[in-house]
């Protein structure tokens, strides 16, 4: 069956699975992301999460959850005979694509919410992802004031501003050529042996963002030359980016990039 010819897919062909062979080689298994050691150096670009002054203080997702459940908000769903409603933990945040929730949010960087809290940015040992800032959350739910990041994905305004942060440190722009894998979990895929691959611009990147074949930004992204390479493993809240000194850098420097070195990940 023919490939359907969308804007992004007509502007990233399929490429072939051994382009990723390399990135197997370097950095092992890839199903849930090719994470690659430094290029000599790397950073972690940090998902955005967002605060709202008026939202209910100290009420979690969770609570709100059960609050909607009990008034009759939110539809009781039953099989066969057991209510699967209120099982589990409504936590906060979710998985995949997200940006800028709108009116009444602002941003919150994680410097601000570990100066906050006396929680450090990330724990030594581990990498971004739920198991940052333990003290924010009741019973594993994040409070309804917060909007926290997502996984699998970058937010849509910090994958616009990395995009041209790359282009700025590419020698040929935005006509560098890179290659763009989706991890199988993000395709709902069952061939883990034929890397899903794309090519193209790295000027047309920004639209790898709305692939309609995935809710999420890329698992990898790299220059065709392996200068640099990113990855945004399906459980983490942020994206390694491995490249050169100066690229680093720039993003540790970027008012917009929230970017951090960690030195038990570099």
């Amino acid at each position: 069956m023919p490939e359907t010819r969308d804007p992004t897919t007509a502007r990233w062909p399929l490429a072939s699975p051994r382009t990723a062979d390399w990135l197997h080689e370097l950095a092992g298994d890839g199903i849930t992301g090719f994470m690659p050691p430094p290029l000599p150096d790397a950073a972690w670009v940090l998902n955005a999460m967002y605060e709202h002054e008026q939202a209910p203080a100290g009420l979690t997702y969770d609570e709100y959850r059960r609050a909607r459940v009990a008034d009759g908000g939110v539809e009781r769903t039953v099989l066969a005979g057991i209510d699967l409603t209120e099982l589990g933990t409504a936590t906060g945040g979710g998985l995949g694509r997200s940006g800028h929730p709108g009116p009444g949010w602002r941003r919150l960087r994680w410097a601000e919410l570990a100066a906050r809290t006396g929680d450090p940015l990330v724990p030594e040992g581990l990498l971004p992802s739920y198991r940052c800032f333990p003290s924010v959350k009741r019973g594993g739910s994040w409070p309804v004031a917060l909007d926290p990041p997502t996984e699998g994905s970058l937010d849509r305004e910090s994958w616009n501003r990395l995009v041209e942060i790359l282009t700025e440190h590419s020698p040929a722009g935005p006509d560098t050529r890179c290659l763009a894998y989706y991890n199988p979990l993000l395709l709902g895929a069952v061939d883990f042996e034929n890397p899903h691959v794309r090519s193209g611009r790295l000027g047309d990147a920004r639209m790898l963002y709305d692939n309609p074949e995935a809710d999420f930004s890329p698992s990898n992204l790299w220059a065709e030359d392996r200068s640099w390479v990113l990855c945004t493993d399906y459980d983490l809240w942020a994206t390694k980016v491995a490249g050169p000194a100066a690229l680093v850098e720039a993003l540790l420097r970027d008012p917009e990039i929230e970017a951090v070195r960690l030195p038990w990940a570099p």
